[in-house]
């Protein structure tokens, strides 16, 4: 295999990579984590969990800042706001471009990239990005006091980022393309117990409109098929992630969503190339089990070394 910088590089440090390199320093790994901003992934942006075992209720991004540490302590190294332009990962010696110009080689790597916020896609929510769109409650929701915004979903994150956005608005309404949510029934109990909270099901927006920021939404009711202009001061969309894989298309099998394919073990189709966290196909995505992800990599990982008997 020859001699490389790192025994393993992760990439991504939300709770799936930041684990991994937890695993894998203890296991005496030379490890290196890159993150193009600053760690803790979509974790940090979530404004409080409260269902990690062993924690009561903590704020996201203090708890991946726990998880940096404790990994960090283990002597994990990290580059954070740096960008991979390149990847060489189908050989025995797997080899990334950072920022285009160095480069850095490891015997084994881990793609923990998670995701990122899914849109509507039509014209208008572009031309109202950060000008009364947002797609993170935790970081845009104290700009919004006392005003009048949608929240858009039927999910876990719709709800109780919805939920989090009363603490703020004067009134929080859902808007969900279905007569049923697809969320846990507790996050469903916590938000019908807000008393500025409002719903509109079955209900999709077909436009936003305004001069220089938000002001209507233009809403489509799929049951009685009329269509409604709703006067509001902000949107806020939580209808799922795309996964960060685009720079590996023809390079590692993935579903038609984008989710990298592995095996129960995080193995992709290519020897020494493994995957934890959102970015892989899977049913439910909680912190809990990306952190499980992450741990399987980086055992898988140790033992992919051992075997090839490059220690």
């Amino acid at each position: 295999m020859g001699n490389t910088d790192y025994d393993l590089i992760i990439l991504g440090a939300g709770p799936a990579g930041l684990t991994a390199g937890l695993y894998a320093s203890r296991s005496k790994l030379k490890t290196l984590i890159l993150d193009e901003a600053f760690g803790g992934g979509q974790l940090a942006l979530t404004h409080e969990i409260a269902n990690y075992p062993g924690v009561e209720t903590m704020g996201g991004f203090e708890l991946a800042e726990l998880m940096k540490k404790q990994t960090g302590s283990f002597g994990c190294e990290f580059k954070t706001g740096v960008e991979v332009t390149g990847y060489d990962i189908k050989g025995n010696i797997k080899t990334l471009e950072l920022d285009g110009e160095k480069k850095v080689t490891a015997k084994t790597f881990i793609i923990a990239v998670g995701g990122k916020p899914r849109t509507l896609g039509i014209p208008s929510e572009e031309k109202f990005k950060g000008r009364g769109i947002s797609y993170c409650a935790t970081c845009d929701g104290p700009f919004f006091r006392d005003k009048n915004v949608i929240a858009i979903g039927g999910g876990n994150s719709a709800l109780e980022e919805g939920a989090y956005l009363t603490n703020f608005a004067k009134n929080v309404t859902i808007v969900h393309r279905s007569n049923t949510f697809n969320a846990q029934p507790i996050a469903v109990e916590e938000a019908r117990s807000k008393s500025n909270m409002s719903f509109l099901m079955n209900t999709e927006v077909k436009e936003f409109q305004g001069e220089k920021k938000v002001e209507k939404a233009v809403l489509y009711n799929n049951e009685t098929k009329t269509e409604s202009v709703m006067d509001i001061e902000g949107a806020f969309i939580f209808i799922g992630y795309v996964p960060n894989t685009k720079p590996f298309e023809g390079i590692l099998e993935m579903n038609k969503w984008g989710e990298l394919i592995a095996d129960v073990n995080m193995n992709t189709n290519i020897p020494g190339v493994f995957v934890a966290g959102d970015a892989r196909e899977k049913k439910y995505r909680q912190v809990v089990n990306a952190c499980a992800d992450g741990c399987i990599a980086a055992l898988e990982a140790y033992e992919y070394i051992q075997k090839a008997g490059h220690s």
